[in-house]
């Protein structure tokens, strides 16, 4: 079916075991060559495809019956030398490859989230994001895909020659086409410094809008069992701005290094999640509510952490920021522990507060709900029908999600 390797009746699972399936035909093209003669003999066959990154989502975005293409056999790092501020990247890299590569041009991304096993094309369409004032979601800072579409044919698509389009394809939920190549800004490389404090939750909601003003990354933590906090900060160490605030004991670490690896924190655990975006100004009255949920109904079993962040607006149709700054709180449960009652009773808070899921993570909102929610939907559905109107990219899942 394509150059690279093809395996038919394999079965996939995503990065943590949550979802499992076998596609007729798990295809590796090697080229964008290759992704092109996939989706023709797809299309001639009648079949639907998904195509896949890293598998780190837990949301079903890629189960599919026929043909899953990975996009990891593609050409990755940095395609071209960097211009103006901005690269071409390869649609498989890792985003921890891509934080290597571009140190070595003295550069990196404006921002990640504490995981960097993604490939950039799923966290770009899937609307990753780290936490920070004035900082937005990986997809904004895309300004220009190269895909494949459902025809075969090779697109590029970027400001200049279709800013509507762009804005549809910056968080595509893979629903647009064969990502091959995303071109995204970078800023110049720097050390920065990473550190965490032990402190009650009430003192870091009390003091989370004041560390946002003069921290570059803030977040923190919040353990259901304890009932007790820890509150990250990352600072460039050229204007690192002290310990005040918050306060200098309790610190449990402290350590320098790239920009990259002090945002990025390893771990083994593997975990299902479900996460919200809310309006920034609701968002410590939504934590309150969700913290009494959990202490109420699910202290017992609720065995990992509650995370708090913060996200830039932007105005990708998709993207769960879109024109507002927002709070996002995520709900964990190891992999190996009940979760879906769990996400389910808090999730109708979230949905009280306006919330927006996280594409890559658990959540049921679908069809009316999205249109409620997502002022430019009807666009990126539009779009969706000029770039696949047979719907050779849509599972059962979106379906439901878009309302189609």
């Amino acid at each position: 079916m394509t150059a690279g390797a093809t395996t038919t009746r394999a079965t996939w699972r995503n990065w943590s075991g949550g979802l499992c399936f076998t596609p007729d035909t798990v295809a590796r093209p090697e080229s964008v060559a290759a992704v092109s003669r996939t989706l023709r003999a797809a299309a001639a066959r009648g079949m639907t495809v998904r195509p896949v990154g890293a598998g780190h989502s837990s949301a079903p975005l890629v189960r599919t019956d026929d043909v899953l293409i990975r996009v990891d056999g593609l050409p990755t790092g940095v395609l071209a030398p960097p211009v103006d501020g901005q690269v071409w990247v390869g649609a498989g890299t890792r985003l921890h490859e891509l934080e290597e590569i571009l140190r070595r041009h003295g550069l990196t991304v404006p921002n990640l989230g504490d995981v960097d096993t993604q490939a950039i094309a799923g966290a770009v369409g899937t609307a990753t994001h780290g936490s920070g004032l004035g900082l937005p979601s990986l997809s904004a800072q895309v300004t220009g895909v190269r895909l494949v579409g459902a025809d075969g044919a090779v697109r590029q698509i970027d400001a200049a020659n279709d800013p509507h389009l762009l804005r549809a394809v910056q968080v595509s939920l893979g629903a647009l086409g064969v990502f091959t190549a995303v071109r995204t800004r970078v800023v110049p490389a720097f050390h920065a410094r990473r550190r965490e404090w032990g402190l009650p939750v009430e003192e870091c909601l009390a003091t989370f809008d004041e560390l946002l003003k003069v921290n570059r990354n803030v977040d923190f933590y919040w353990y259901p069992r304890r009932d007790d906090a820890h509150l990250r900060t990352v600072n460039p160490v050229a204007d690192d701005p002290g310990p005040s605030p918050p306060p200098p004991s309790g610190c449990s670490e402290d350590r320098t290094g790239s920009s990259g690896a002090a945002l990025i924190k390893r771990r083994s655990l593997r975990f299902h999640e479900m996460e919200y975006y809310v309006a920034a100004e609701a968002g410590p009255s939504c934590f309150q509510e969700v913290r009494d949920r959990i202490r109420a109904r699910h202290r017992q079993h609720a065995a990992w952490r509650v995370l708090y962040r913060y996200v830039a607006a932007d105005d990708a149709y998709l993207s769960p920021a879109y024109r507002r700054d927002c709070v996002t709180i995520s709900v964990h449960q190891n992999e190996t522990v009940p979760y879906r009652e769990f996400f389910a009773d808090i999730e109708p808070i979230f949905l009280a507060y306006g919330g927006r899921p996280h594409w890559a993570k658990i959540h049921q909102l679908q069809g009316s709900e999205l249109r409620a929610r997502y002022p430019q939907a009807d666009r990126f559905l539009a779009a969706r029908d000029q770039l696949d109107p047979d719907g050779r990219f849509l599972n059962d899942y979106l379906r439901r999600l878009l309302g189609l």
